[in-house]
């Protein structure tokens, strides 16, 4: 039997949850850009789409907070879609397969949950606003010739 300093024996003790700790937050990291990169790509997509849509709009006298109203609200339904989704399963299926992971608070513990959808829709909408943004910049002309 060997003496070691008690935080040397902290330290071994929680090395795994330590590492444990740190791949999930990589991989919620990681998890949170590719779904802000899927929704800006759907987005841009969307506007890109809708070019012709958004000139005739502005033709008729649409201005451009307009515009950027429609395209952050279409994709804001569809974060707000995914949330009322993704909340209820995270609370009553995850959170038993998730239980035994999280270390200091609950897996259904509310004000995390809220903080993290939070966090996606604050995401969420940064990827809306710039397809937005350029939806705005369409000349009327340019989108009526488009097709």
């Amino acid at each position: 039997m060997t003496v070691k300093p008690m935080t040397q024996l902290i330290k071994e003790a929680t090395i795994n949850i330590s590492y444990v700790t740190m791949m999930m937050s990589a991989l919620g990291v990681l998890a949170l850009l590719i779904a802000a990169v899927g929704l800006y790509g759907v987005m841009a997509y969307v506007v890109t789409e809708s070019t012709h849509d958004i000139g005739i709009r502005m033709a008729l006298g649409a201005s451009p907070g307009n515009v950027l109203r429609l395209v952050i609200g279409r994709g804001m339904l569809l974060t707000g879609t995914g949330l009322l989704i993704g909340v209820p399963v995270s609370l009553f299926w995850l959170h038993r397969l998730l239980g035994s992971f999280i270390i200091g608070i609950g897996p259904s513990d509310p004000a995390t949950l809220l903080e993290a959808s939070a966090l996606l829709a604050l995401v969420a909408f940064l990827a809306c606003w710039i397809p937005a943004r350029l939806a705005t910049r369409v000349d009327p002309l340019e989108a009526l010739r488009y097709e």
